[in-house]
């Protein structure tokens, strides 16, 4: 009867193969919150943040292995593709995500619990709006169709769009209607998400959200709205839903080791934006050529060299033109280093 079970297919694939990825991504945050992280108030420096990053990347490209190894070369060339995508569109988020971390005024030692949280809660959201898609993509194909107009205005969003200043979250309309319907503390209390403060106009002891419970909120908006441009760019590579989904996971595996690294870095990636815009294009392009007019056929791999292509070009423009940024930014850190001695 197990075997039946196990064996018994859902979404394209037998059901082990599904509870067995779960199985390892349970393994990994367990072995990442609960061996590498257990001292809660540790800060994530560059170094260990990029040695976490290319851990979850590895292991990203073994499991694309295994699945050459029991799928065959093309689901394994679709996964590696989807990857690559997924972790390139992933920068953009980080970005903000820095933003609403630091705007919150959320500690450097705080900010590892909240993206934990985000992560878990991402995996969930992200299971949803992947199976959504599919269920759509496998009723109606003119829906990649769909993705791809979207993706193309994306893109040209992106490319358009001024450089906006640093926001400041605190003070915006959102965060005042916010503190009127609940009561948020105006500084973080530790590690909480929850206080129980007294009220000032009652004197009651009553639960107060703190910066980081709010950021959490807001970092899973985000993270919502960054998948709305990511979900359909995977599914211009393959409408496997084991491919779209394993390959999604993992990317946001390694989101938050990556956060520690882009963060400490965030001014001086002024042009990614523009190689992720159009990656975008290229993508939304490719359904319409290669999937809806059916002019050309473009194999996976061309996808994954045209990504890190523009990728590269993106990153080493940028350190390239902000160079002389550098400097100040070391003598800064360098004077907080003596300052602490």
């Amino acid at each position: 009867m197990m075997m039946e079970f196990l064996t018994h297919e859902w979404l394209g694939k037998p059901v082990w193969m599904w509870l067995g990825f779960h199985a390892l991504v349970a393994g990994l945050l367990a072995f990442d919150l609960g061996l590498l992280h257990r001292d809660k108030n540790h800060e994530i420096g560059v170094k260990e943040s990029l040695l976490l990053t290319a851990f979850y990347f590895t292991l990203g490209l073994a499991f694309g292995g295994w699945i050459w190894w029991m799928l065959g070369f093309d689901p394994a060339q679709e996964y590696v593709t989807g990857l690559v995508i997924e972790k390139s569109l992933s920068m953009d988020n980080v970005f903000v995500i820095a933003v609403i971390l630091t705007s919150l005024g959320v500690p450097r030692a705080a900010q590892h619990r909240v993206l934990v949280w985000g992560i878990l809660a991402a995996v969930l959201l992200r299971g949803l709006m992947i199976g959504l898609g599919a269920a759509l993509v496998q009723q109606a194909h003119w829906v990649l169709s769909v993705f791809a107009a979207f993706l193309i205005y994306v893109g040209i969003k992106m490319l358009v769009s001024k450089e906006e200043d640093e926001h400041d979250i605190q003070n915006s309309a959102s965060m005042r209607l916010l503190k009127k319907w609940v009561r948020v503390t105006d500084k973080p209390e530790g590690q909480h998400f929850i206080v129980r403060k007294p009220d000032p106009k009652t004197g009651k002891m009553v639960r107060w959200l703190t910066p980081l419970a709010v950021a959490l909120v807001l970092v899973n908006i985000a993270d919502v709205i960054f998948a709305v441009d990511s979900v359909p760019a995977i599914f211009a590579i393959t409408t496997d839903p084991f491919i779209v989904y394993t390959s999604n996971i993992f990317a946001i595996l390694g989101l938050r080791a990556l956060y520690f690294a882009l963060a400490a870095m965030v001014d001086r990636f002024a042009y990614l934006k523009t190689a992720l815009a159009l990656i975008l294009l290229f993508i939304g392009t490719k359904i319409v050529v290669a999937d809806t007019l059916e002019l050309v056929h473009l194999p996976p791999w061309v996808s994954l060299v045209v990504t890190l292509v523009l990728l590269t070009l993106g990153v080493v423009y940028s350190l390239w033109r902000t160079r002389g940024a550098a400097e100040p930014e070391a003598e800064k850190a360098r004077a907080e280093v003596a300052h602490r001695t």
